[in-house]
């Protein structure tokens, strides 16, 4: 169905103060947002206004008991300038199981989507020119109960804003293995995208920055050895003749992004394989010279190679440079995204 948004147009667009050829990641927002309230069993007051601060009561549940979720999303432009979309909904659906659970009301697809693409649509001049870059796009949605007490709240508000954003990493990163910290467990909340999730790892992500390493490597809560994920991206190991990625077990993001590479490297003939993977298989991986790469994927960091693995006392230092499959998944998404290599997957929508 259609739905009818109330628009409020700014008075004073900030675009010409950007830069875009210098785009802090995350710190540079646009002109305008969506806003919608559940209220009374329905999703209503939908509207798209000038970006600025909501009201929110001490109360409100979720500073309380973490009712928060998000997504993550981007907008690229071809070279006549049409703002593109990937896969939007796939992130609709994503949003809506993150919802379910954490016991928030789910969005009408429908409205996600309608919502996404009317709001890029009237920032498509933010989406910078450079390869790279992006209009980062960051749906969310928050209880809005003001309640003192450990229950689901009966009122929320979701909110769409956008962000033209540069490249999350420009160089390899080098990663942390933890193994005191753990991020998830199977059947707990590791398969939501939950604000709770990246709260906890804060921690542990500082203290991988402290001893020079950009982030951490997650293994499970359990037996502290199968690799599950990195602090903003899902991992994938290139080993032989095989690309290893670990498989979703409920404590492990389901990336749209990883499901974009394991579908293009499939049909380019490499082995994909889904499965656990230990920390000591990849150590001993590595001692036997069959580890070729290692790198991550993610919506904001689209592909980053890994350059470096700490665990406990051992550093697998790696070359980059050389890499082959992440670079060909790279620059395939990359090149889909702004329409110079074709779609066949249907992955594009124009917004």
């Amino acid at each position: 169905m259609s739905y009818q948004f109330k628009i409020t147009k700014t008075q004073h667009s900030s675009l010409s103060n950007v830069d875009f050829n210098n785009i802090p990641f995350g710190k540079v927002f646009s002109d305008h947002m969506f806003v919608a309230d559940f209220i009374n069993g329905e999703w209503t007051n939908l509207e798209i206004v000038p970006v600025g601060k909501i009201s929110v009561h001490p109360g409100n549940m979720a500073w309380h008991y973490g009712q928060a979720i998000f997504e993550g999303m981007k907008a690229s432009r071809d070279a006549a300038g049409n703002a593109l979309l990937f896969r939007p909904e796939l992130h609709a659906k994503r949003l809506n199981a993150s919802a379910r659970r954490m016991c928030m009301p789910e969005l009408p697809e429908d409205l996600f989507l309608q919502a996404i693409h009317t709001l890029v649509d009237m920032e498509k001049a933010w989406i910078p020119p450079a390869v790279g870059s992006a209009l980062y796009i960051r749906p969310f949605m928050i209880a809005m109960d003001e309640t003192i007490g450990v229950k689901a709240s009966e009122t929320y508000k979701f909110i769409i804003f956008v962000m033209p954003v540069g490249p999350y990493y420009s160089q390899p990163v080098n990663l942390l293995a933890q193994d005191t910290y753990v991020r998830a467990v199977v059947g707990g909340v590791g398969e939501a995208k939950t604000a709770g999730n990246y709260a906890a790892s804060l921690l542990p992500a500082t203290m991988a920055r402290k001893e020079g390493y950009d982030q951490v490597m997650w293994l499970d809560g359990v037996h502290k050895k199968y690799i599950q994920e990195v602090g903003t991206m899902n991992i994938f190991f290139v080993v032989g003749d095989e690309v290893i990625t670990p498989n979703l077990d409920g404590a492990i993001l389901d990336g749209i992004t990883r499901k974009c590479i394991i579908e293009l490297l499939k049909d380019k003939g490499y082995k994909v394989v889904k499965r656990p993977i230990t920390i000591d298989e990849i150590m001993k991986a590595d001692t036997a010279g069959t580890l070729k790469e290692i790198f991550g994927s993610g919506t904001a960091a689209v592909i980053a190679p890994v350059g470096k693995l700490k665990y406990k006392d051992k550093v697998i230092t790696l070359h980059p440079e050389n890499y082959e499959v992440s670079s060909f998944a790279k620059n395939t998404i990359n090149g889909i995204r702004n329409r110079t290599i074709e779609d066949k997957y249907g992955w594009i929508v124009p917004a």
